[in-house]
This record gives structure tokens, C-alpha cells and sequence, in this order.
């Protein structure tokens, strides 16, 4: 089935990690234009963007930043004289387990500046480029977490901020983008755990990996194209024309409940 994505330019915020890797070959594979934004770590972008056969371009900024997110819009928009959708993926997530009562401040605030205001300040962006740039299609799909849907021991900072996304933003966003693109959508993924660089770690111990998928009813650990694919789906009009507001797991059938504890 055509995604009709073909020639349509895509803004991939953190591309440089797993789930953006994928995510760019996912629409390159559509034949989509691709604008990459890595903040800190642009090596990989580099190196795939040869390997992409469409018209792309590797931007970085802190978008923590008001002025380096719209600076990025700008650059995008010198490459490309639209951009028809964005994937607001970028963020972290602190590896330390910290209990809310341990919890600095400083810790509190670096999540949210990463992980919530960088989504508030691209997702700004875009709709002032759909006010400026009027069309009748606009495409928004905010990655998330399961950690928004039944939230994470010791990582209350990570918990709040993808919830906001979304719950907060996804569901606002739907209903004001039609104020600008009739046919604007705002979706939501929600991945558990996916085999990236970022979750090696905790994946490479057998217990952890054994706890997790004792709350999964397909008892497996997501792949970065699992993902990515969804993602593609969401931005779609062809596909999803008719969803908006989504917020979708991508998580293996996870719950916040024990399914399967003969694992544990």
C-alpha cells in the first residue's frame, strides 16, 4: 500500500539515536525528504546519509534552546521550501535509579528542559511554519514512553515529562493544528523497551530483561524498526488520514501488571 509520503519533506528531531536511525530509513524508504537534527552526536547522520538515495539534510541544535530550534526551522527551510511533518523523538532519559525523595532538582529540571520543553519549542515552530505556509495536511507524531502510561519507579523525572507529551500535548495539539492545516494530525508512540544504545545496558542483564517481559504478553524486547514503522504509519495520510489524537504502545502488549511470572 503507498504511504504517499514520496517527496514530502520530514523533520526527524534526535535521528542520531536508535529509534531516529530507523525512523530516517523508514521514510527514506517512502521516498520522503528527510531534514536530521542531532545535537551532539552528528557522526551517524553523516554517515547514512549517503546510504538514504533522497534529498536530506543534517542540522544540529540544542532544542532546549528557543533560539537554536527556530534557527533549525530556518536552516530546514533554506534546503526545503516545506516541511509537511515532523517526529518530535529527541530527549534522554537518566540511567541512574533515583527516587523521587532523592531527587535533585537540578536532575528534575534537565529532564523536563530535554524531554518536554525541546517537544513545546519544536512543536512551536512547526505550527508557526503551518501558519506562515498554509496547506491542508500537517503531520505531528510526539515519541513518548510506556513510562507515560503506567509510569517508572526511581525515574519520576522521565514518568512526568512523556505524559505530558502525551496526554498534555498530543490531545491539545490535535484539536489547534486544524486551526491552521484542516486535515493537521497529532499522534502519539509510546515504546517500552527497544534494543538502542540507549538501553544496552540495562538489557545486557538477563534479570532485567526477564522483568520486563514478564509484564509483555509477546514476551520480546522491540527492535528500533518496529518502532520506526509505526511512526511512518501515524505520519501517513493515506494510512492514518482519519487518526488523530493516538496515543499508541508500541510495547509488546505490555502492562502494568505481571502477565507471565513464572519468568521472575
Amino acid at each position: 500500500m503507498d504511504s504517499e509520503l514520496r517527496d514530502l519533506c520530514v523533520l526527524i528531531t534526535g535521528a542520531s539515536g536508535g529509534i531516529g536511525l530507523a525512523t530516517a530509513a523508514a521514510f527514506a524508504e517512502e521516498g520522503a525528504r528527510l531534514v536530521l537534527h542531532g545535537r551532539t552526536h552528528p557522526e551517524p547522520l553523516q554517515e547514512l546519509q549517503p546510504r538514504l538515495g533522497v534529498p536530506s539534510v543534517v542540522l544540529a541544535a540544542d532544542l532546549r534552546d528557543e533560539g537554536q530550534t527556530d534557527h533549525l526551522f530556518a536552516e530546514a527551510l533554506r534546503t526545503f521550501p516545506r516541511i509537511d511533518a515532523i517526529v518530535v523523538n529527541a530527549g534522554i532519559w537518566n540511567a541512574a535509579s533515583v527516587p523521587l525523595w532523592e531527587m535533585s532538582a537540578a536532575q528534575w529540571h534537565e529532564t523536563l528542559e530535554a524531554d518536554l520543553t525541546s517537544a513545546f519549542l519544536t512543536c512551536r515552530a512547526f505550527l508557526r511554519h503551518l501558519a506562515a505556509v498554509p496547506r491542508e495536511t500537517a503531520s505531528i507524531v510526539l515519541v513518548a514512553s510506556t513510562a507515560a502510561l503506567f509510569g517508572e519507579a526511581d525515574h519520576a523525572d522521565y514518568s512526568a515529562a512523556k505524559a505530558a507529551m502525551a496526554y498534555g500535548l498530543t490531545r491539545t495539539l490535535k484539536n489547534e493544528i486544524v486551526r491552521l492545516a484542516p486535515r493537521g494530525r497529532v499522534n502519539c508512540v509510546c515504546p517500552g523497551w527497544v534494543r538502542t544504545p540507549m538501553s544496552a545496558d540495562g538489557l545486557a542483564d538477563e534479570r532485567v530483561v526477564r522483568r520486563v517481559q514478564a509484564t509483555m504478553a509477546l514476551q520480546k524486547i522491540a527492535e528500533p524498526e518496529d518502532v520506526a514503522r509505526a511512526i511512518v504509519f501515524l505520519t501517513s495520510d493515506a494510512l492514518a488520514g482519519h487518526i488523530s489524537g493516538a496515543i499508541v504502545p508500541i510495547a509488546g502488549g505490555m502492562e502494568g501488571r505481571l502477565l507471565h511470572p513464572e519468568l521472575l
